[in-house]
C-alpha cells in the first residue's frame, strides 16, 4: 500500500512538473509578445516646454506608454521602429484647460437648445465620443472638461481610460456650480415643465448648500470643481458681468474643494466677480472678458492662471446675429473686450494656460487658440508653454505630462516646420501620439 502511494505521488509529481514547465514556457511567450517594440520619433526640431527653446535634431524614444529618452544623443534601441518626420517639430501633447466634450453648438441657437432638451443622455454620449476623437486627432492629449450634465463627460472620461473609445485624457467637473437663475442654472422656461435644480445639479444658495454642491460633484467622480461667480454669454436670464454668488458662497466653494484636494476654476467675465473669486482662492479665472488691470495684477501676485478662451469669444462675436437678441448683445460686448483684456494681461505678466471653450465652437479646432494668443501679444514660445507645461501645472498633472521627459507619458505631437515661426502649423498635426499609441500619422508638409 505504501509503495503504491509513493508511485502515485511520483506520477502526480511528474505531471505537475510537466504542467509547470508548459505554463512557464507559455508565460515566457506571453511576456515576449507583451513586450512593446520601442518607437523612436525623429524630427528636425524639438520644443522644450520648460525653457521655451527649440532644440535641433529632435529625438524621442518611446517604450510602451512612457518616454524612455529624449535628445539628439539618445540611444536608439536596435529593434526600434523609427519614424522620421523630417522638417517637423516634436512637442508635448497639447493641453486644453477649458472644454465641454459632451456638447457642441451648431449654427442655430434655437435648434441647439431644442436638441439639448430632446436628446437622451445615452444619445448625447455618442456625440461626445465623436467630439473626443476629433479633439485627440487635433493634437490635444489632455483636457479639463469644465461642465456637463447627466454625467456624460464623466462617462466619456471612464470609457477613454478603459480604452473603449479614443480621446484625450480627461479631468472632469461634472455639473458647474452656481446660484439659482445664474449661468449654472437651466435657461428659463415655464417652471411647470421642468424640475427645480438643486446642489446635486450644482445649483446652490447659501454657503452650506454650496459646500453640498461641491461634495456632490466629488461624490460622483469630479476631478476639478468649476463654479460661476459671474453671468455668462450664452444664457438668457443673467447679466454677463454681474456677480451671481456672495463672497461667503465663493469662500465655501473654494475652501471645500481645496479640502478635498480639488482645484477650482472660476467662470468670470465680470471684473467684480473675479476679484471676489480671487479673494476666495481660486486656481484659475476662465474667460475674464472685462478684467481690469488691478485684477490682473492680483492674479499675477497670487499666481492665478488666466484661461482666456479667445477663440470662443471671437467665435460668438462673429456669429452674434444667430443668437437671441439678449445673448447677441452680450456676445458682441464680450468679443469686443476679451482680446484687449488679453493684451493687458500679457504686458502685466499674468500666468496663462491655453483653453478654448470648445463646444461653444466646433471641436477639433483647438489650436486656433494658439494663433489668437500670438496675435494678441504673447510670445510664440510662451503660447506653446501655455498649451503644454503651464496647462499641466494648472491641472495638477505635471508629474505625468506637459513636457517631453523620461518617465512621462508619451503624449507627443509633431507639426510641420517650425511653429515658432508659423503658429498655424499647430492646427494640422502630422503625428499625434497619446501614451505611446499613434492616432494620427501623416507625411510632413
Amino acid at each position: 500500500m505504501r509503495q503504491r502511494t509513493l508511485a502515485s505521488y511520483g506520477v502526480l509529481g511528474v505531471a505537475a512538473a510537466i504542467a509547470a514547465q508548459l505554463l512557464a514556457q507559455a508565460s515566457l511567450a506571453d511576456a515576449v509578445a507583451a513586450t512593446p517594440r520601442p518607437i523612436v520619433l525623429k524630427a528636425a526640431h524639438l520644443f522644450d516646454s520648460v525653457s521655451g527653446k527649440l532644440v535641433e535634431h529632435g529625438v524621442v524614444v518611446v517604450l510602451g506608454a512612457k518616454i524612455q529618452a529624449v535628445g539628439s544623443d539618445a540611444k536608439i534601441p536596435d529593434n526600434a521602429e523609427v519614424i522620421d518626420l523630417g522638417d517637423a517639430t516634436l512637442l508635448p501633447g497639447f493641453i486644453d484647460a477649458h472644454v465641454h466634450l459632451a456638447q457642441e453648438a451648431g449654427p442655430n441657437w434655437y435648434h441647439d437648445w431644442f436638441d439639448g432638451i430632446m436628446r437622451f443622455p445615452a444619445e448625447q454620449a455618442l456625440y461626445g465620443a465623436h467630439y473626443a476623437k476629433a479633439t485627440l486627432e487635433a493634437g490635444v492629449t489632455t483636457v479639463r472638461d469644465v461642465g456637463s450634465s447627466d454625467y456624460v463627460s464623466l462617462g466619456l472620461r471612464n470609457a477613454i481610460e478603459a480604452g473603449v473609445i479614443p480621446g484625450p485624457r480627461m479631468l472632469v467637473a461634472n455639473y458647474a456650480i452656481g446660484s439659482t437663475g445664474g449661468h449654472a442654472d437651466q435657461d428659463p422656461v415655464p417652471p411647470q415643465r421642468i424640475a427645480v435644480a438643486g446642489p446635486i445639479q450644482g445649483v446652490c444658495n447659501g454657503p452650506e448648500e454650496c459646500r453640498a454642491a461641491v461634495r456632490y460633484q466629488i461624490k460622483y467622480g469630479a476631478d476639478v470643481i468649476k463654479f460661476m461667480p459671474s453671468g455668462g454669454v450664452l444664457s438668457l436670464a443673467d447679466s454677463v458681468d454681474a456677480p451671481e454668488l456672495t463672497q461667503e458662497e465663493m469662500n465655501a466653494i473654494v475652501s471645500e474643494a481645496h479640502a478635498w484636494k480639488r482645484k477650482v476654476a472660476a467662470h468670470c467675465h465680470g471684473d467684480r466677480a473675479a476679484k471676489m473669486a480671487i479673494a476666495a482662492g481660486v486656481d484659475s479665472i476662465e474667460h475674464g472678458s472685462f478684467l481690469q488691470d488691478d485684477t490682473l495684477l492680483e492674479m499675477k501676485k497670487k499666481h492665478v492662471y488666466l484661461v482666456a478662451t479667445l477663440f470662443a469669444g471671437a467665435w460668438v462675436g462673429e456669429h452674434a446675429d444667430t443668437f437671441p437678441p439678449a445673448i447677441a448683445v452680450k456676445a458682441r460686448a464680450a468679443a469686443a473686450r476679451s482680446q484687449q483684456m488679453f493684451q493687458h494681461a500679457v504686458k502685466i505678466g499674468v500666468p496663462f494656460a491655453m483653453g478654448t471653450d470648445a463646444g461653444v465652437e466646433p471641436h477639433g479646432l483647438n489650436a486656433r487658440e494658439f494663433s489668437l494668443m500670438t496675435k494678441n501679444g504673447l510670445d510664440a514660445a510662451q503660447v506653446l508653454m501655455a498649451g503644454t507645461a503651464n496647462g499641466a501645472d494648472l491641472l495638477g498633472v505635471a508629474d505625468r505630462t506637459g513636457t517631453l521627459a523620461p518617465g512621462k507619458y508619451a503624449d507627443i505631437v509633431a507639426v510641420a516646420g517650425n511653429p515658432l515661426l508659423d503658429m498655424r502649423a499647430t492646427e494640422h498635426p502630422v503625428l499625434v501620439m497619446k501614451e505611446g499609441m499613434v492616432y494620427v500619422r501623416a507625411p510632413a508638409r
